[in-house]
């Protein structure tokens, strides 16, 4: 789907739809529970849909009806489980523990970029708990089960290893403790986890760079849960002045510090660390664009993992939009030039698609966006959003 944007300035307020990343674990912890969870998200997206589906293949009943989940928990797991992850990086990475600690074999496999994406650290990990792999990339079969114990892996990679393997030990017979190699980046979205967690009766023991969890300890229903609004959703229209409602200054979200470094952005001249919010680079580099002076973004090579090579997306967007960016091997600087419009591709990456909506908002010209649709892998309603708050968007 390609869509035309005709620049028109953003404005109103629009409430936040749920967290991809906290419904993914709420989904997980309720579904391992003792009883059934009511969990409160009145939007869903094509990575949520494919955790849902995955633990329904491990046997949890899941509905979604009137704007909540309604989860039953797994009581009798399979030998044998497919779990088809889609393009879910979450699903993948958080899955692949749970999963190898409840069935002795598994396949997995994936759409997209997906089978490109890292895995063989956590591979390597649950190697050393038990398991065994056909294959170091999607897709693959495992053989025996995950065991607790103690894992190692490294902090720098992809914090939703250590997720996974977390939300896993509760379900071996060990327990375990999970220890890092390395220092932790994205260190916010393991706070995720644990809040969701501990929601669920399981409280690991943090102490430094390593979690234990009790051999004893088991996830027990709250019987309803509410999902956190999204801030790195929330960003596109924050970056475009909007405000958007629903939004906890107090979450244990990373991305919450977006405030913060817009109003450096816009002073002009700033240098963005996103060491621990990479995914905010393209909401921040269509602000930056109309910024002044040059805004230089570090600490971001994780972003060439993504749903595409998001430092290389972001600089294409921007340059086929008439700004001016250039690559490092860890970021991008941007020069705020403003921008013209022009035709520009989404990369198949939901983030890239919704970053140019909004820079198309205030370009001089039209900018045609081709593969819009890729927003519904996280906010399948952003373009009906855009067009509320004064957005022009036209299908051709």
């Amino acid at each position: 789907m390609n869509v035309k944007v005709t620049p028109h300035p953003l404005s109103g307020t629009i409430p936040a739809i749920p967290s991809k990343s906290d419904v993914h674990r709420l989904l997980i912890c309720a579904a391992l529970s003792d009883r059934g969870t009511e969990i409160s998200c009145p939007a869903v997206s094509e990575d949520i849909n494919a955790t849902a589906r995955a633990l329904s293949a491990l046997g949890a009943g899941i509905e979604y009806k009137g704007g909540s989940f309604f989860v039953e928990p797994v009581s009798a797991p399979p030998r044998s489980a497919s779990i088809e992850c889609s393009e879910s990086g979450s699903t993948l990475r958080f899955m692949l523990p749970v999963v190898t600690a409840l069935c002795e074999r598994a396949e997995f496999s994936g759409r997209g970029r997906l089978p490109e994406r890292p895995i063989k650290e956590l591979i390597s990990a649950l190697e050393s708990g038990g398991v065994s792999f056909s294959s170091d990339r999607l897709p693959f079969n495992t053989e025996g089960m995950f065991q607790g114990g103690l894992v190692s892996i490294p902090g720098n990679v992809s914090s939703q290893y250590i997720t996974g393997l977390l939300l896993a030990l509760p379900l071996t017979r060990l327990g375990g403790e999970v220890r890092l190699t390395t220092s932790l980046e994205s260190a916010s979205y393991v706070d995720i986890t644990l809040r969701a967690m501990s929601l669920f009766g399981v409280t690991p023991l943090a102490e430094g760079n390593r979690w234990t969890v009790d051999a004893e300890a088991r996830y027990v229903s709250p019987l309803k849960a509410e999902a956190d609004g999204d801030w790195s959703n929330a960003a596109f229209f924050l970056a475009a002045g909007v405000e958007v409602t629903g939004l906890d200054p107090k979450s244990p979200q990373g991305d919450r510090v977006i405030l913060n470094q817009l109003r450096d952005i816009r002073r002009g001249g700033a240098t963005v660390s996103l060491a621990d919010t990479p995914d905010s680079l393209p909401a921040l580099a269509a602000a930056a664009a109309y910024s002044c002076g040059k805004t230089v973004f570090t600490d971001a090579s994780r972003l060439r993992l993504k749903e595409s090579d998001r430092i290389k997306s972001v600089r294409e967007m921007l340059e086929a939009l008439g700004g001016r960016a250039e690559e490092t091997a860890d970021g991008l600087t941007v020069c705020g030039t403003g921008l013209r419009g022009g035709t520009v591709s989404s990369s198949g990456d939901h983030r890239i698609a919704m970053a140019a909506a909004v820079a198309a908002a205030y370009a001089s010209g039209e900018t045609v966006i081709c593969g819009a649709e890729a927003v519904n892998k996280s906010y399948p309603g952003f373009w009906d959003d855009f067009r509320k708050l004064g957005g022009i968007a036209n299908v051709v």
